[in-house]
């Protein structure tokens, strides 16, 4: 063998070494869905209403305040 086949063997050897050393990233897909917690206070949106709903009874009958 001539020194260029050598160094062009060695050469094919090194890239083949890198080539298969090559790390592999994966995306999967979570087996359960995501879940989101949200501590959400409702009280608020419901105090609201039932204020609206009083106005609404008190404007209709205003005699009986």
């Amino acid at each position: 063998m001539t020194d260029r086949s050598r160094a062009a063997c060695a050469g094919l050897c090194l890239a083949a070494l890198l080539g298969a050393c090559s790390p592999v990233i994966r995306v999967v897909p979570p087996d359960k869905p995501i879940e989101i917690n949200l501590n959400v206070r409702v009280e608020q949106d419901i105090k609201v209403q039932v204020d609206r709903d009083l106005q609404k009874v008190v404007g209709k009958n205003p005699a009986d305040r």
